[in-house]
């Protein structure tokens, strides 16, 4: 579905994507991540014709973007970081608007109007002003404008950026929704988000791509050990040295008390479970065992790793 080659954009004096190259299949859902100007919305910009590139090649369903500019145009349905909406229009004129403009027959429009609301859950909102809608009623609609001509690749740019808690389950929800019928390029810094819908994700940092797998091989690939994390009742001194003393433990550090209760963080091997052995150490000493879990790298936790800066900070 999209293909991109050697991809370069310069602005004077920036290189805002160096040299990046991709590709995602029909059918996938995949999330591209990067810190605020690490290049993200400048290759969005590239893929949805709005922007030339300075060199390399970027393809949608086969064409060039490019060269091909209006046969992209047909078959991709963008949603920028700032949906550009009319407000002083109601949401059904919108639609047919922007339907008419994609191309969508006279004969066609009403009915596809009416599908993309029942699907973004505007349904009772067809006669109310854009400009009165909140934010999360706004975003939909610029989600109904990307499906209207049923387009096969969705480009999605931080499409929760803004919403409460509530509205960001409801667009959420939506996504995954829409992933059953569409390829989707979902860019966002909300990482929760990546997990619950992407099945791949591509991390780009000062404009290169720098990881590209799925959540669970990336947590693997980039897992430096084994940590697990275990509560113990016992002698605070005597239970650490046990631990520290166990095959494969790297180091044990204590954390927070509750009573006789002590939890401990365990730092293990690469690719070693220490578990049995905390059991059994336990079990020898006659320590009551209240927790024992192995924990792995979040991908929070990864993506700071490969950038050197939390997801939502712009990079000084």
């Amino acid at each position: 579905m999209i293909r991109v080659t050697h991809l370069t954009k310069r602005f004077a004096g920036c290189v805002a994507v160096d040299d990046v190259s991709f590709r995602i299949e029909p059918g996938e859902v995949v999330g591209f991540l990067g810190v605020n100007g690490a290049g993200k919305t400048t290759t969005l910009r590239i893929l949805s014709c709005y922007l030339p590139a300075t060199s390399g090649t970027a393809e949608v369903a086969g064409f060039d973007v490019f060269r091909d500019s209006l046969e992209v145009r047909r078959r991709i349905g963008y949603l920028p970081e700032n949906a550009p909406l009319y407000p002083e229009m109601r949401v059904d004129e919108y639609l047919r608007f922007r339907a008419r403009l994609k191309g969508v027959s006279p004969a066609a429009c009403r009915r596809r109007v009416q599908e993309v609301k029942d699907r973004c859950g505007l349904k009772d909102a067809g006669r109310r002003i854009i400009g009165q809608l909140s934010r999360g009623y706004r975003q939909r609609v610029g989600l109904a404008d990307c499906l209207v001509h049923d387009p096969e690749l969705l480009i999605l740019d931080e499409p929760t950026l803004g919403l409460d808690p509530a509205q960001v389950i409801q667009v959420r929800e939506l996504i995954r929704a829409l992933a059953r019928r569409h390829t989707i390029l979902l860019s966002t810094h909300i990482l929760p988000e990546v997990e619950a819908v992407c099945r791949r994700v591509l991390i780009i940092n000062r404009g290169r791509i720098v990881a590209s797998d799925s959540p669970g091989q990336l947590r693997e690939n980039l897992q430096s050990g084994a940590r697990a994390v275990t509560e113990i009742a016992g002698p605070a001194d005597e239970v650490r040295r046990g631990l520290e003393a166990l095959p494969d433990v790297r180091s044990v550090r204590p954390d927070e008390e509750d009573g006789p209760w002590r939890r401990y963080l365990i730092e293990g091997a690469h690719g070693t479970d220490v578990r049995p052995a905390v059991f059994e150490l336990a079990a020898r000493n006659g320590w009551p065992l209240r927790e024992l879990r192995q924990e792995r790298n979040t991908l929070e936790e990864i993506f700071v790793s490969l950038t050197g800066t939390a997801p939502g900070e712009k990079r000084p």
